[in-house]
């Protein structure tokens, strides 16, 4: 199978190697063209142009940083739109609001392009080792066609039926695990504040009933102030804003995730937004009194 991959960013450059690496012919295309390289290196093609690569590809994914990148690469100057047309399936596996993916479906559809959204769950470690939880909804057509590239990308795949839903449940789960890292990060500096160890804490945690990968994975480097970016603060905070706004639309109280929000905001505001976003803890232990 031939499939087409917009956007190379740490999730993209590993999520489109493993496609390569389990037998996929894969055309791919950035930005910054020179990202393309190492992929070419392991038998990638480049596309010059979004609309190059849908042209060649029946199949076309894209993983984008933001809403503003994900509608800039269908409907800009030699963009997605300008060669999806019937028979031709688009994939986005962006974080976007629900808004966002409305409009690129129907844009797509109106070319009588199939469109699936397909936002994922997990980071660069899981995208690497082709662990990702797939949010899928859409076309449920091309769901089914896509089920080989899920399989190579991911442990899971859900479909959730009607575009909107993929992107609604990935913004209920990072604004989850975003206020979950706040929460972590005060309990980490509480502990040290207080006078004990907070590698025992982290041991605590992991033998009660919030033991989690998360904790566990990034604890240690957290107290060590390693940041290695594996999903930047930038689109954490991102995350937020946008599970926020769903909440305004459907009159759901979300206090914890508001405060939580405000700490990241914070931690961009200083320079941190390219970090992991557990550099949030950062900003939390410079907050006295």
């Amino acid at each position: 199978m031939e499939v087409g991959f917009l956007g190379l960013g740490i999730m993209g450059k590993a999520m489109s190697m493993n496609l390569l690496k389990n037998g996929f012919k894969v055309t791919v295309w950035n930005r910054t063209l020179s990202k393309c390289n190492e992929l070419v290196e392991f038998g990638a093609s480049i596309g010059e142009t979004p609309a190059q690569v849908v042209k060649k590809c029946r199949l076309t994914i894209a993983m984008l940083s933001d809403p503003a990148a994900a509608l800039s690469v269908v409907f800009d100057k030699d963009g997605v739109l300008e060669q999806i047309d019937s028979g031709k399936g688009y994939i986005d596996m962006s974080t976007v609001d629900p808004e966002t993916s409305s409009k690129i479906s129907q844009a797509i559809t109106s070319k009588s392009g199939a469109f699936l959204e397909a936002p994922v769950s997990g980071s660069k470690q899981p995208a690497e080792t082709g662990q990702l939880v797939i949010l899928a909804a859409g076309d449920k057509g091309l769901y089914e066609e896509s089920i080989p590239a899920f399989d190579v990308l991911g442990k899971k795949s859900f479909f959730l039926g009607q575009v909107g839903n993929g992107a609604k449940m990935k913004l209920v789960v990072n604004m989850i695990m975003g206020s979950m890292m706040n929460a972590f990060s005060e309990g980490l500096v509480l502990s040290e504040r207080s006078g004990l160890n907070p590698h025992d804490l982290l041991d605590i945690l992991d033998l009660g009933a919030i033991a989690n990968p998360m904790f566990r994975g990034k604890g240690p480097a957290m107290l060590k102030s390693n940041h290695s970016p594996a999903f930047p603060l930038k689109h954490q905070q991102k995350d937020m804003r946008l599970a926020l706004a769903l909440g305004d639309e459907n009159a759901v109280s979300m206090p914890v995730a508001a405060a939580a929000n405000e700490s990241y905001k914070k931690a961009r505001s200083m320079g941190l937004g390219d970090l992991d976003f557990s550099a949030v803890y950062e900003i939390l232990k410079m907050t006295k009194d």
